[in-house]
């Protein structure tokens, strides 16, 4: 679908994002799996149940818009991720794997903080207001996480891996 208003853009990071969250939902028990610590393999087994619901919300989103709920391939994200795997592959101390599981993950979060806040606001705009609360509903969760794994990272898991 071409880009040609702010409607076919919406459009479009919201396919962005469908893609990223599908990928997320992928890559989370890979990281759980590798995860040494007990609180952040819990961290990523719990949002894997949040991004599953998010994806949920996100097809809602589409069927307001009046759209298929279909993905469009985000590089952004197969970056971070495919960062995050070489990391996996690499690390062998745990401590020091845990700290970069914890990175990946706040890049993760960081994009996705930025997308969802970007499609809120143009929601806004477009006057799609019940599509913009479902997607602010996300982008809280996705702040929360934020806060949670900078919690985890500075009280605890960097300070191991120094």
């Amino acid at each position: 679908m071409p880009i040609t208003d702010l409607k076919s853009l919406f459009v479009h990071g919201l396919q962005d994002i469908y893609y990223a969250e599908k990928q997320i939902l992928k890559a989370l028990p890979k990281m759980a799996k590798k995860a040494d610590s007990a609180q952040l393999r819990k961290s990523f087994e719990d949002h894997r149940a949040e991004t599953e619901e998010q994806v949920t919300r996100l097809e809602k989103v589409f069927e307001i818009v009046g759209e298929k709920a279909k993905g469009e391939k985000c590089p952004a994200i197969e970056g971070i991720i495919a960062e995050a795997e070489e990391q996996m592959k690499e690390i062998k101390d745990k401590d020091t794997l845990d700290a970069a599981m914890i990175a990946a993950a706040q890049a993760v979060e960081h994009y996705e903080i930025t997308r969802y806040g970007t499609l809120v606001s143009w929601g806004n705009l477009l006057g799609l207001k019940d599509a913009s609360k479902l997607l602010g509903e996300t982008l809280k969760e996705e702040k929360d996480t934020d806060m949670k794994l900078t919690k985890l990272a500075e009280s605890k898991l960097n300070k191991e891996a120094a």
